[in-house]
């Protein structure tokens, strides 16, 4: 008999707790708590991608009910993955070990989304029955999943549990059976590119399919932190229909790129998306419309606006993951990636955690080009950003740096990308536009790349190759977190070349963006008095001043020329005159 709102129904039911909770709590209590809200936000990823709900997560322990079985069970195996990557990269004995029970059972739901009764009981005893790191499964589950999932389960028998009248017979997952976890990962990131899918009912589209899936397998190649799965590998999944998840077990892949291609008239719409294959999301997604005029030159516009994309989205998605991980738990890779994730907040305090966390990174890995590059651009950055108390030793701090992680790779653009941002701020331009045009051979999806590549051209009076690379770098990276920058440099070089009103406009859009710098109001100011509008420019000039107190312009220009400022005085002429 239920009451009012109260539900009762068929569900499948997920019951954990950690083995050794309790030794883990006397060892280190506020490490343990720590860890356990790591793991659950883990649960709660996994539970939700599958479809289910969390209902309780009392003590040491998650309930979670799902509207099938094989969600249910889906999820128990991605958790398990997860879980053991983490705890790979901890000391045995602080690692956090949950069994799992899986049932079908009934429950009752009350109004508050609570469940009890016998089902959720069984799956509470299941749990018991299961090994460290493990899983358990009722016969009614068993039957539900049984010939469903690619893994296999092992009958243990029936039981007697507490509270059930019945002996439960119980499944657990065998050990060789699944694939590889996570944790088996390198610690790069690895990606797959699946054969784009033909939707066209057009045969000659099959090859252009397969020609950008082809392509962007091999530009994905030439990006030295990632592993790409080869061709032979992952094409061999065309034509059918996969759980991704799947997928990136078999692959042993982090990420999986699926996509179409679909022909109508002269048109052609391509679509592409990135899938994390520890639970299924989509990271990102997109569309692009084009005409179908020059095959080929479309297949390259297409697989380089791809590259830069996924460039962009992983990039965010590595230091987000990274910053999510406890720090004791951290590989070279993951302290490379919460570096960057610092170095974009662009403040003193974080400058100098990305710096301690780049070393980190380079002591684990001494032959990590990119660790040794992100110090030498980390130290470039104060100087720029006038953070440096001594900005000549900065730099010459940072040319070693830059010169050891190309010396470690010389094939590494972010190595070469820091050498020539690095040369730029000596005064050497002509070196540090060679360094830039090499970073952009080796990558040329690079955003950042391109924009040094604008920077090093705009002070050498060389504006329209200015502009075309800022263009460039906006086309490929426009959600990139330095896109700030982009505008201010091609605002800088629009100023140079006189056109006042369009500096002004990018100098307006680089100032939109939170991490905007005092450069980007230095240049509004100038140009807007320069097109003798007195009042705005006031009003940029006082913020410009709010936002850098100590502002002037023989100070800004020993920024960009900490050896020989007074190089960069006639390029600068007209905007201190504008400023003054």
């Amino acid at each position: 008999m239920t009451g009012p709102g109260v539900e009762q129904r068929l569900a499948a039911i997920l019951a954990a707790d950690v083995a050794g909770y309790s030794r883990l709590m006397e060892a280190d209590a506020e490490a343990t708590v720590a860890a356990l809200e790591a793991c659950r936000a883990v649960f709660r990823d996994h539970v939700e991608s599958c479809g289910g709900r969390i209902v309780d997560t009392a003590g040491d322990s998650v309930l979670a009910v799902f509207a099938s079985a094989i969600g249910a069970v889906e999820a128990a195996l991605a958790i398990q993955d997860s879980l053991g990557e983490r705890n790979a990269a901890l000391a045995e004995d602080r690692r956090m070990l949950f069994r799992i029970g899986v049932n079908l059972g009934d429950v009752i739901e009350k109004p508050d989304g609570s469940v009890y009764g016998s089902g959720v009981n069984v799956a509470a005893r299941l749990e018991g029955l299961s090994e460290p790191g493990g899983i358990c499964l009722s016969g009614n589950a068993y039957e539900q999943v049984e010939g469903r999932l690619d893994v296999a389960f092992e009958d243990i028998g029936e039981h007697e549990v507490k509270n059930i009248t019945r002996p439960v017979r119980a499944y657990k997952i065998g050990s060789d059976s699944r694939a590889e976890p996570p944790s088996a990962f390198a610690e790069r990131p690895s990606i797959a590119v699946l054969a784009f899918e033909n939707l066209s009912g057009d045969t000659e589209q099959e090859y252009f399919a397969d020609g950008i899936a082809e392509d962007l397998i091999t530009e994905l190649s030439r990006l030295r932190w990632l592993q790409v799965t080869a061709r032979n590998s992952s094409f061999t999944y065309k034509g059918q229909s996969v759980d991704l998840r799947q997928v990136g077990r078999d692959l042993g892949v982090r990420y999986v790129v699926e996509g179409s291609v679909r022909k109508g008239g002269e048109r052609v719409r391509i679509t592409a998306q990135l899938i994390d294959t520890a639970t299924g999301n989509h990271i990102w997604a997109e569309r692009y419309d084009r005409e179908l005029s020059d095959i080929f030159a479309l297949q390259d516009e297409i697989t380089e606006t791809l590259v830069a994309a996924l460039q962009t989205e992983l990039g965010e998605f590595e230091r987000e993951r990274a910053h999510r991980k406890p720090p004791e738990s951290l590989d070279a890779w993951e302290f490379y990636q919460r570096g960057m994730w610092h170095i974009w907040q662009l403040n003193p305090k974080d400058l100098a955690e990305a710096f301690r966390l780049f070393q980190r990174a380079g002591d684990l890995d001494p032959n990590f080009a990119q660790a040794f590059a992100a110090l030498a651009y980390t130290l470039f950055g104060q100087v720029a950003l006038s953070y440096a108390d001594s900005p000549i030793e900065n730099l010459e701090q940072a040319l070693r740096f830059a010169n050891q992680a190309v010396a470690l790779d010389d094939k590494e653009a972010m190595a070469r990308f820091a050498l020539g941002r690095v040369q730029m701020l000596r005064g050497e331009h002509d070196v540090a536009i060679a360094e830039l045009r090499t970073a952009i051979d080796l990558n040329p999806s690079m955003g950042l790349a391109h924009y040094g590549l604008a920077f090093a051209f705009a002070l050498t009076r060389q504006s329209e190759q200015a502009i075309s690379e800022c263009d460039t770098a906006l086309r490929l990276s426009p959600r990139d977190p330095f896109v700030w920058a982009f505008y201010a440099v091609r605002a800088l070089a629009r100023f140079f070349l006189g056109n006042y009103e369009a500096a002004a406009e990018d100098a307006r859009h680089a100032i939109r963006h939170p991490a905007a710098q005092f450069w980007c109001h230095a240049i509004l100011a100038s140009a807007l008095a320069l097109l003798d509008r007195r009042e705005e420019a006031k009003i940029a000039l006082d913020k410009l001043l709010e936002v850098k107190p100590d502002f002037s312009p023989d100070a800004a220009l020993s920024v960009y020329s900490p050896l020989k400022p007074e190089a960069l005085r006639p390029q600068f002429k007209t905007w201190i005159d504008g400023l003054r």
